[in-house]
Order: C-alpha cells, then structure tokens, then sequence
C-alpha cells in the first residue's frame, strides 16, 4: 500500500505531519483501547455460547441436530465471506469505517433473539453477527498489526485475542448463569444491548484509524518493491500453492471446525450427562477463558521460539483432549478436558495469525490476513454441518471422537508442511 492508494484525510488524520512510529510502547493507548473493544467483540459471541442451543431445543422445539446447528452454519458462512472483504473495503476505506460498520450490523443481534417468535430469526440474528464478527474482529486485527510492526506481531495477536476470547469466556458464564435464574429468554441477551452500543460508542469517539502506520511500514519495508501477487493469487496460495499460508489455512478451519462443534454440541451434550445451567455455563466459559488468558504467553512465546511447533502442537492437544471428553463423565473430568482444548487453542490462534502476518507483505497483508480469515471461519459452518450429520447418525460421543481425529489429523499436516516463517521473515528483513 502507498501513500496515493488511500484517502489523504486518513493519513493527515492520523500522521497529523509525522511520519507514525511503530511499536507497542510507541501506539500504547490505542493499542489497549483497540483491545478493549476487540473485548466487546467478543462478548458478542459470548452471549449464545451457553443458551442459544439450549434455546433450540427447549424453547423451539428444534428436533434434527442439523437444523439445530444451523445458527452456527449461517454464522460462519457469513463471517468467512465477511473475513474475505474485510481486508479490501479496510485498505480502500479505512480501518476505523470498517469497524464501525461491524458494530452498526452488531446492533440488531440481541434484539432479534429476544423478540424471535421461530427458529429463523435466530438464524437471521447469527447472519447480523457473523457481519459484526467478520468486520469488527478482522479489523480490530489489521489495526493492532498496523500499529506494532513487525517485531511484536505475536505479542500483539496474544494480546487481541487474550482480550476477544477472555470476554467469551466472560460473557458465556454471565449468561448462564442470569438464565439459571430468570430463564433462557430475554435477560440474558439484555447484556448484549449493552455490549453493542458501548462498542459502537467507543469506536466512534476515541479510535483513530491507522492507515497511516502501514503506508509508512511499506515505505520503509526492505523489499519495497515486492508486487502483489493479487487477490487470485494470493487465494491460490492460501489454498494450496504456499506451504505456510496454505497451512495456517487449513489449521485455522480445523480449529474453528472444532470450536462450532464445542459452541453447538458441548451445551446440550453436558445437559444430556445431567448437568445444570449453570454448570453448563462454567464449561462454556473455562475452555475459551483458559484459551484467551494462555495467549498472553503463547503468542510472545511463537515470537522467541518460531510458529510452527506451537501450531502443531497446540492442534495434537487440541484433538487429544476432544477424543478423551467423550470418554469421561462429571464435571471435573470435563473441566479438565475443557482446560486441555483451552490450552491447545492458544498456542495455535495467535501464532497463526503471526505466521500470516510474518509471510505477508504490509502492502497486501489486510488482503492475506482477511482471506486467512476466511479459510479459518469457513471452520464454523463445516464443523456445525459435520457435527449435525454424525450427530443425527452416530450420536453426540462419535461426533466429538470424529473431530478430534480430524484435528490431530491437521497438527501432523503442519508438522509435514509448514516451514518456519519466523525465520523466513527475520532473513528478509535482514536482507
């Protein structure tokens, strides 16, 4: 991206005259304010961990577990396509326009929920957030990106993702526990009225765009002049041809699969074994509070030790722990398997997104980083989809088994696959 590729109030805006400063130190307060707000992104998805599939079942008498994991599908087809633009519209409007288009389709989501008088509004609710997820994450991502540079990039993706999962966490155990107490429907989806407008509130007044940091990181780059090889292109090699990009992409779907299948499945698997609301609500929040608090050590972590083994790894743990909760009953046993899926999601989430960011350059990386985004959250429709089908033919144990094959399956790909990109990245920055 260069200076002439984008609006000139966006880059006065931000620069006001001066060349921008990268770094964490130097973009502290819009760094934390940025995660503040990528925290009520999150707490947007955290509103339906809990009830929305109990919902289904007690509340509209959804009988196919397909159709009942639909919300899901919708959610994720929509995203990923979301994902996809979201690069693009942000490099050609700006990153804050984006944002706040994200927060304007977040609106309407709790509302719909509450008002639902079938099964399709909530549906339709997820369409809304998929929209809301795929451009306020996205770009709560491109930003902190932008602002960093190249040196604390799996600092900065810790960090965001720490914030946005920990607030899933947050918000699927409040929920579960105002449901336990005032039922399914609407007080627990009142939190999520709140949510919306303090996010859309706060990104209007205080967050600046940070268009400016990436054209002044791609003037400086060392190899200026590395041509784009285009949307098609780089479509190509997230699928296939590059054997980092095409790894992360199919890590990231994976993970994602197995985290619709936990959001879709583990509620009303859990209440099958017995267990309470509220109980059901500690689970939902300990795997994605154990996820978002462990990014906080391996996302700096993949930037000293390299991306590839803690991805593959974190996907070895991820389907160990989804083969062995099938196995067990109770909710210590589950809280335990819950820790284990929660500690192999952190060392893969930010260390994908840096192992992205460490092969892309900044003048096409919105453009990478939205279609990483895409792979990775096509993982959702699929993963409700293939949870749906096994679950109606084989019961709900073989599906969860089924997956967490899948996803070892994925971590010995990246073992085979992927070449270190923090080292290809600190030998081109060194040329």
């Amino acid at each position: 991206m260069t200076a002439d590729a984008v609006p000139q109030s966006l880059l006065t805006a931000n620069s006001k005259g001066r060349a921008p400063a990268l770094g964490l130190r130097a973009n502290w307060r819009q760094f934390w304010l940025l995660v503040l707000v990528n925290a009520f992104v999150g707490a947007m998805v955290g509103l339906e961990r809990t009830v929305i599939p109990l919902l289904a079942e007690r509340d509209f008498g959804v009988a196919s577990w397909s159709a009942a994991l639909s919300f899901i599908a919708a959610f994720g087809i929509v995203k990923a396509v979301t994902n996809f633009a979201a690069g693009g519209l942000a490099d050609r409007f700006g990153r804050k326009h984006v944002l706040l288009a994200g927060w304007v389709a977040g609106l309407p989501v709790p509302l719909l929920v509450i008002w639902a008088p079938t099964w399709a509004w909530v549906v339709a609710a997820n369409v809304l957030l998929g929209v809301n997820q795929g451009l306020a994450w996205s770009t709560t991502v491109i930003m902190k990106i932008d602002l960093v540079g190249p040196d604390q990039r799996g600092r900065a993706m810790g960090l965001n993702e720490f914030a946005g999962y920990l607030a899933v966490a947050l918000s699927a155990l409040g929920t579960g526990l105002i449901a336990e107490r005032f039922g399914l429907r609407p007080e627990p989806f009142y939190l999520g009225i709140a949510v919306a407008a303090l996010g859309l509130t706060i990104t209007m007044l205080f967050v600046r765009d940070t268009t400016a940091h990436v054209v002044h990181e791609s003037s400086t780059h060392r190899v200026r002049d590395e041509k784009s090889p285009g949307v098609r292109g780089l479509f190509v090699d997230a699928s296939w041809r590059n054997p980092a990009l095409f790894s992360a992409s199919q890590a990231g779907l994976v993970n994602n699969l197995n985290d619709g299948l936990a959001w879709g499945l583990f509620p009303l698997f859990f209440a099958a074994g017995g267990l309470s609301i509220r109980e059901i609500g500690l689970l939902a929040f300990t795997y994605p509070a154990v996820w978002g608090l462990a990014q906080l050590w391996t996302g700096a972590l993949s930037d000293r030790w390299g991306r590839k083994w803690l991805i593959a790894g974190g996907m070895l743990l991820q389907g160990t722990a989804l083969l062995i909760l099938p196995m067990v009953h109770g909710l210590r046993n589950w809280i335990g398997t819950a820790v284990l899926l929660g500690v192999g999601t952190a060392m893969v989430y930010p260390t994908l997104l840096a192992a992205v960011g460490d092969v892309a350059h900044p003048s096409w990386r919105a453009t990478a980083v939205g279609i990483y985004r895409f792979w990775r959250d096509l993982g959702y429709a699929v993963g409700a989809l293939l949870a749906g089908v096994l679950t109606d033919v084989f019961g709900m144990a073989t599906a969860i088994a089924a997956v967490g094959a899948l996803t070892a399956g994925s971590g010995l790909l990246v073992a085979l696959r992927m070449p270190e990109t923090l080292v290809a990245r600190h030998v081109r920055t060194a040329e």
